[in-house]
């Protein structure tokens, strides 16, 4: 069995698994790689040298692999293999190679406009510019656990609207038009608690700023609870960073945590390859467990 150490990388949510050459990862061996992404939310394993059927079958081990829509943007060239996405600014033939470009992309849950958003993402890093592009990463169980409890308890029980119209480079979507009224905002509804299916811990679940509305609520009401939660969630103290190197891998778990990129010079190519997994339907559990470990830690 392959010999896995684990080293938490901030106080608020993050760690680095040494565990060898992925590919060689059984599963046994991949048991603790799991466990930690359970408890430390983001994980980094660095040093890997994959081809895109090799991540393909380390993404295996965390689930069934999510077969991804062509980005609604036109800007997408046709893939290779249809469960890798290519994240990058680089251009060939004048035709972009991937998504997201060099912009900064704004926090947000992957694929929280789906009924059924994803669990877990995974990048792997081929080509790095040598400053910016950044991914920062923000802990919702401590942010859940941490939150006011007036303001906790005007969220309980309430669903958040999740607006499909824009990506989260803030491309309008192919076949969409701008949202007038958030309330009319295309997107299904979830539960702005949520309950970890694994874990049994409850997170909060926002997805993205642009068009949010909570159900229930006057737009008002809505856009200054939002403005609460999202200047709450995002508070440095509840981030970390990941600062990039080639032969990274980073794996997050959409359910409890949240992203975002940092802008980088468009000059210099940045080239990732993405794996997802599907996920369930949000739900919140009555029977949801008090305070992950990770939302344990002095804020």
């Amino acid at each position: 069995m392959t010999a896995v150490t684990v080293k938490a990388l901030s106080t608020a949510l993050g760690a680095e698994v040494s565990c060898g050459d992925v590919r060689a990862l059984n599963d046994a061996d991949f048991k603790p790689v799991y466990q930690a992404l359970l408890q430390h939310l983001v994980i980094r394993i660095r040093g890997q040298q994959l081809t895109d059927p090799e991540l393909i079958d380390f993404g295996k081990h965390l689930g069934t692999l999510d077969f991804a829509p062509l980005a609604k943007t036109g800007k997408e060239r046709a893939r290779t293999h249809p469960e890798i996405i290519v994240v990058s600014n680089v251009m060939e033939n004048g035709e972009a190679i991937g998504v997201l470009r060099d912009a900064e992309v704004v926090w947000h849950s992957d694929n929280s406009y789906r009924d059924r958003p994803l669990s877990y993402s995974a990048l792997y890093a081929l080509e790095i510019p040598p400053s910016g592009g950044n991914t920062g990463f923000a802990n919702m169980y401590l942010a859940l656990e941490t939150l006011d409890p007036a303001l906790r308890k005007k969220i309980e029980g309430r669903t958040l609207k999740h607006d499909m119209t824009y990506n989260s480079a803030g491309d309008l979507r192919e076949g969409f038009k701008p949202v007038d009224d958030v309330r009319d905002a295309p997107g299904p509804s979830h539960p702005i608690i949520r309950t970890h299916p694994e874990t049994g811990f409850n997170a909060l679940y926002l997805g993205r700023r642009p068009n949010a509305y909570i159900n229930g609520y006057s737009v008002e009401e809505s856009e200054a609870l939002l403005e609460s939660l999202w200047s709450h969630a995002t508070q440095e103290k509840f981030t970390w960073h990941h600062v990039w190197q080639p032969g990274d891998i980073l794996i997050w778990d959409n359910r409890c945590v949240m992203h975002h990129r940092d802008p980088f010079d468009g000059g210099y190519r940045r080239v990732m390859h993405r794996i997802q997994c599907a996920g369930d339907v949000p739900a919140l559990a009555a029977s949801a467990k008090a305070g992950h470990p990770r939302a344990r830690v002095a804020a």
